[in-house]
């Protein structure tokens, strides 16, 4: 893709979902950094000031519940991670609220399930909450419902939970905001030549294989699931870009047009709806057993 090229087709963009990562918000010690909250606002400020319609699915509040009750090691307990999570969400809207009123923003925190999505009602009674809220000039910030949410139903991950809302919002754009540059062609760590990769045309074994090279274990999931949700929203008719949101003004270097990060194009044939709501929402719930007289 020409540099013109991709520049017009972020030119087109009137709404936009971005997804910024724990890694993102936290500093070395795993706090919530203030003054990287002050400049997701002043960069989400001048972009609605263009009028581009912003959404943000943020993730955060486990960092800033293991900071209110003092805990050192992250842990694996689903029923410990909600309730620090529970703990930690009031402290993380906190945080964005200050933020944006510094800029004369209103923020609005949306907490969201797969269960509750799963329902078409629901899902559509979302996105009419969503709709009035962008109507009224505030900026959603959503994140999982933790607390209610137990393990099969979950979205697994923040990455796919944008995607989702890409779809629900019908935003023209997905944002990542993490603390990797993109999608390389090789494990950076491991190669002196390893070079970022521009564009992805379209995600196939090949990509999938490089993105599960490229960070190693520790961190192999992360880069998945931003290849999963990238691929959510290319079926929506949505491109994607994975960037790095602890670089110097991430969004307006986006919004520039500049070669920044990953960017993944859209599928050639959309998928519109109800169809993507199907495919891309609705979990497989129970099960049939045929026995050998059926």
């Amino acid at each position: 893709m020409k540099k013109r090229e991709r520049k017009a087709l972020i030119s087109r963009v009137k709404r936009v979902v971005i997804k910024i990562g724990s890694s993102v918000l936290t500093n070395e010690y795993g706090e919530l950094s203030e003054g990287v909250f002050g400049q997701i606002a002043k960069e989400v400020s001048g972009m609605k000031s263009r009028g581009i319609e912003p959404i943000l699915v943020s993730s955060g509040a486990i960092a800033a519940g293991m900071k209110k009750l003092r805990l050192g090691d992250k842990p694996r307990d689903i029923s410990m991670k909600q309730a620090i999570a529970a703990c930690g969400q009031s402290t993380l809207i906190w945080y964005y609220e200050k933020a944006f009123s510094e800029f004369g923003e209103r923020v609005a925190q949306i907490l969201l399930t797969h269960d509750g999505l799963s329902v078409r009602k629901r899902f559509l009674n979302a996105r009419k909450t969503l709709f009035t809220l962008l109507k009224m000039g505030v900026i959603p910030v959503i994140n999982e419902n933790d607390t209610v949410a137990f393990e099969e139903i979950m979205f697994g991950d923040n990455d796919n939970l944008a995607a989702l809302v890409t779809s629900l919002v019908e935003a023209d754009l997905l944002i990542l905001l993490s603390d990797i540059d993109g999608l390389y062609n090789k494990n950076p760590r491991n190669h002196a030549d390893a070079e970022l990769i521009s564009v992805i045309e379209e995600i196939d074994e090949r990509v999938e294989e490089i993105a599960g090279e490229t960070l190693g274990k520790t961190t192999t999931g992360g880069m998945r699931t931003k290849i999963e949700a990238s691929r959510t929203a290319a079926a929506f008719g949505v491109p994607t870009i994975i960037s790095n949101g602890k670089k110097p003004n991430p969004l307006s270097e986006i919004f520039s047009g500049k070669e920044t990060g990953t960017l993944f194009l859209p599928a050639k044939e959309r998928i519109k709806g109800r169809k993507h709501w199907i495919a891309f929402t609705l979990k497989p719930v129970g099960e049939v057993v045929i026995d050998e007289g059926a």
